[in-house]
C-alpha cells in the first residue's frame, strides 16, 4: 500500500491540483516542501495538496472520516488554521499553538518568560528549532522587516543571547510534549530580556529564508523530521533577502 502526503493550505485547489487564491508565500512553502518530498522520499508515495476548507468539508461527510485518519498517512499543515475534529499525530500541538493567548499564560506561568501583550507589537525574531526524534538541532535566527514582510537569516546573536533562547525552545516542547517536526518559536527582546511571542508547529513563511541559504532548508529538514531521516547538522551559506 502506498502512503499518501497531504500538504494542508489556505486557498483553493482545483481539479488539476493547482493552488490558486493563495498568497505568492504559501505557494512557495508548498514548493518548497514538494521539492524536498521529490528528493527524499520512496518512490510508493502519492502527494496531494488540500485546502483547510476542503479538509473540514471532508471530515463532515460520512464515510471519509475513516480515509482521513489512515494510518498511512502523513499530515503536512502549512497552516495554524486546520479543522478541530482532525485527528492525527501533532493534532494537540497544533491545538496549543494556535490558542495564542493561552500559550502565552503558559510560558508565562510555568516557565516564567515575558510573553508579548495585546497592545504591543508582535516578535520580530525567529528561532527555528528542527526537533528530530534525537532530540533539537537550533538553526540560526531569523528576523522580520514588519514594514516590508521581508525575511532575513542569519541574524548574529551573542552566545549569551543564543543560550536562553536555546533553553526556552527546549523548555517549551518539553512542555508541550512535541512530536518531531520543526518549529518557529516568534520572540522579541525588551533590552536583553526574551519576550516570548508565539510558537509555529510548521516551517511559516519566515522558513523561506532558509532556501538558498541554509543547508538543508527548513522544509527539507521538516520532511525529515516527519519521516524519521536523520538530520546531522545545519549550515549557512551567505544570506539572501526573501
Amino acid at each position: 500500500m502506498s502512503t499518501k502526503v497531504l500538504i494542508i493550505v489556505d486557498g483553493q485547489v482545483e481539479e488539476t491540483g493547482k493552488l490558486v487564491g493563495a498568497l505568492p508565500t504559501t505557494v512557495r512553502m508548498v514548493d518548497a516542501l514538494k521539492d524536498a518530498i521529490a528528493l527524499h522520499s520512496p518512490a510508493h508515495l502519492s502527494l496531494e495538496v488540500t485546502t483547510t476548507t476542503d479538509l473540514a468539508e471532508a471530515l463532515s461527510t460520512p464515510n471519509q472520516d475513516s480515509k482521513l485518519t489512515a494510518e498511512d498517512i502523513i499530515w503536512c499543515p502549512l497552516t495554524i488554521d486546520i479543522p478541530n475534529n482532525l485527528q492525527f499525530a501533532a493534532g494537540d500541538i497544533f491545538q496549543a499553538c494556535s490558542n495564542v493567548t493561552a500559550l502565552r499564560q503558559r510560558v508565562k506561568q510555568k516557565l516564567g518568560y515575558a510573553t508579548v501583550g495585546s497592545n504591543q507589537e508582535l516578535g520580530n525574531l525567529y528561532l527555528p528549532v528542527v526537533l528530530t526524534a534525537k532530540g533539537p538541532v537550533y538553526g540560526e535566527v531569523i528576523s522580520e522587516e514588519p514594514t516590508t514582510n521581508v525575511y532575513q537569516q542569519p541574524v548574529d546573536l551573542p552566545d549569551n543571547q543564543r543560550q536562553p533562547l536555546y533553553h526556552l525552545a527546549y523548555q517549551l516542547l518539553q512542555l508541550l510534549s512535541a512530536p518531531p517536526a520543526v518549529y518557529l518559536l516568534q520572540f522579541g527582546y525588551n533590552d536583553q530580556d526574551i519576550v516570548f511571542d508565539r510558537l509555529w508547529p510548521f516551517p511559516a513563511v519566515p522558513a523561506i529564508a532558509s532556501i538558498g541559504v541554509q543547508e538543508p532548508d527548513l522544509f527539507t529538514c521538516h520532511w525529515h523530521c516527519l519521516t524519521k531521516q536523520p538530520i546531522i547538522d545545519l549550515t549557512i551559506t551567505p544570506s539572501t533577502e526573501v
